[in-house]
């Protein structure tokens, strides 16, 4: 794994150079096969009946042969490694364009920062609704404000709630509801919570990308929205 932050701090270098050291072996395997190929040869030009030698030109159809099937897992083994670097190189640039900025994770947790600061998140709506309420709970659980963001459509919806004066930092519970049915009753949607991308842990030639933030390391595919 290798982490990029703020500062630029990386490990993707490691990466390519295990990579390097892959393709190193892989080409030393070559070099044994083609020894072994070199041995086979010459045995069977000692053993050869003298009486009915081998054509020459058969061991040069040979040594072609095996000259052409090196050329190309050469070519092959430079053009993996290649891939492989580019790849590491623009995941490696990828996460440090995605530092500072806000990742919307499925939580219900928000963290107010300082008094009369805010959070911000949004919902997701598979169906449009008369009204989206947003109720806000602190540590103890009791609902200390609740607004309504009205009539929505289907789809992503972000809000902002602001602390207000008196309102202490801290971690406080997000839960947005929407009326179902003609009885008035409300029910939970998804809400997804704005954190910083403090930084981001790459996986091996990108793949499995975290983005670090101050609730943890949150996989990729968890992540609703960039901003």
């Amino acid at each position: 794994m290798s982490n990029v932050n703020g500062v630029g701090s990386n490990n993707i270098y490691d990466q390519i150079n295990q990579n390097n050291q892959a393709q190193s072996k892989a080409l030393d395997g070559q070099s044994e096969d083609s020894q072994m190929f070199m041995k086979l040869l010459i045995a069977q030009l000692q053993n050869q009946d003298p009486t009915s030698p081998a054509d020459p030109a058969d061991f040069m159809q040979q040594i072609s042969t095996l000259s052409n099937v090196e050329s190309i897992q050469n070519l092959s083994k430079t053009m993996q490694s290649m891939s492989s670097s580019l790849l590491s190189s623009q995941a490696a640039l990828q996460a440090s364009s995605m530092v500072g900025q806000r990742a919307y994770v499925n939580t219900n947790i928000a963290q107010l920062q300082q008094e009369e600061g805010y959070v911000d998140g949004l919902v997701s709506l598979e169906t449009g609704v008369s009204d989206v309420r947003i109720s806000i709970y602190d540590a103890g659980g009791t609902m200390i404000d609740r607004v309504s963001m009205g009539s929505q459509p289907a789809g992503d919806h972000n809000f902002v709630w602001q602390g207000g004066e008196g309102v202490p930092p801290g971690n406080y519970r997000i839960v947005a509801e929407a009326p179902i049915g003609a009885e008035g009753k409300y029910e939970e949607v998804a809400t997804y919570m704005g954190f910083n991308i403090n930084s981001v842990t790459l996986g091996q030639n990108g793949i499995g990308m975290k983005v670090n933030t101050a609730i943890g390391s949150i996989d990729m595919s968890e992540v609703r929205q960039l901003g």
